[in-house]
């Protein structure tokens, strides 16, 4: 009987703890260096003792042995398993992050049947498919899906990057996480531009500028939803107020006096929808603009719709309206048109641009 065989039986039957412990790395390293030198029946029944064994021993010892074979070439499969689903993270960790041969299979039964600090051991893993990262976010908390986003190696499906879009809008602790992740498709990034802080928007804007027309075009493509899923119904006076816009533009009277003409007498849906037909962008962006009073992301509309400066103010000055120091804050916002390239903000009208919605629709 070889050496290894014989130390594999004496640590079955050792019941001494501290013994035992010994006994462990001596077995590990001797099955688990050079491996290739092992026969299939050796490493079965290696395998086989020490799954067995693993269930019997303290934490401390299960967390010892799945710091040791957790980026061994040849691990056994039946003891990765067992030690990725232990209960104790510190024995589970080491295993699901860094133990390459572990199936979906294996990473499934672990995202479905244990909590965030297996989920977020799972994110940070060397691959991380599909199939998994879904789990995880369907499993994770956000401080889970945090770590996820993180990982540029893991893939995420459309369906997990829309899902983490939606999160992330809710909370702004995923809002890096999200505008820093390269792969995110570019028309789920500018989602988040009217969420996010300055400081982000700016870089949304900087990766806005890095792509060619062809992305451009891919990207405003792949749209997700339709307008009225994602924003809610039309307002019960838009078939009337785009009627009347149209029945203007076919006397070519759409003018920006026109536009802030209604602006400022109260007719918001007729400014909406006449605003959209100028700059580009649909009814329900624009409408988020005016509610919410998004100065900056006006400035990029009007820019782009080269509206001139002093125009742009009238516009920002009877948005803010009561607000405190409004004249002082649309000066402010004023500085901000004059040094927006219009290139910059052509690219970005392009990603909130949807499909513009019909008589037909609009009605229904």
């Amino acid at each position: 009987m070889s050496e290894k065989l014989q130390r594999l039986i004496a640590l079955a039957h050792e019941p001494s703890s501290q013994r035992r412990r010994d006994l462990l790395r001596e077995v590990t390293d001797l099955f688990l260096v050079a491996p290739e030198g092992h026969g299939a029946s050796e490493m079965g029944l290696f395998d086989d003792v020490m799954s067995q064994l693993a269930g019997e021993m303290e934490e401390a010892v299960r967390a010892e042995l799945s710091q040791r074979v957790a980026s061994a070439a040849a691990a056994p499969r039946n003891l990765l398993r067992n030690l990725a689903a232990d209960a104790s993270i510190q024995v589970a960790g080491p295993v699901l992050t860094e133990a390459a041969s572990l199936s979906d299979a294996d990473l499934l039964h672990v995202a479905q049947t244990r909590g965030q600090e297996h989920l977020r051991a799972l994110s940070q893993r060397a691959n991380v498919s599909e199939t998994v990262a879904d789990a995880i976010v369907q499993h994770g908390d956000d401080a889970t899906l945090g770590v996820l986003l993180r990982n540029d190696r893991a893939q995420l499906s459309r369906a997990a990057q829309e899902a983490a879009v939606d999160r992330a809008a809710a909370n702004p602790d995923l809002h890096e996480a999200v505008v820093g992740r390269r792969s995110l498709p570019t028309d789920l990034l500018n989602e988040m531009y009217f969420v996010v802080e300055a400081r982000l928007r700016n870089r949304i804007l900087e990766r806005n500028a890095e792509l060619d027309p062809a992305t451009l075009e891919a990207a405003l493509a792949a749209g997700r939803k339709s307008v009225a899923a994602r924003h809610g119904s039309l307002p019960a006076d838009y078939a009337e107020s785009e009627k009347a816009v149209q029945s203007l533009r076919r006397r070519n009277a759409i003018t920006p006096s026109a536009l802030a003409a209604f602006l400022r007498n109260g007719e918001t849906t007729k400014f909406l929808v006449a605003l959209a037909e100028l700059s580009g962008v649909d009814f329900h962006t624009a409408g988020r603009i005016l509610e919410r009073k998004e100065l900056d992301a006006l400035a990029i509309i009007c820019k782009a719709a080269e509206f001139d400066r002093s125009l742009f103010l009238t516009f920002a000055v009877l948005i803010l309206d009561r607000d405190a120091d409004a004249l002082g804050r649309a000066r402010e916002y004023g500085e901000l048109y004059s040094s927006l390239p219009r290139e910059s903000a052509l690219r970005t009208v392009r990603f909130w641009r949807m499909r513009r919605q019909t008589g037909d629709v609009a009605a229904a």
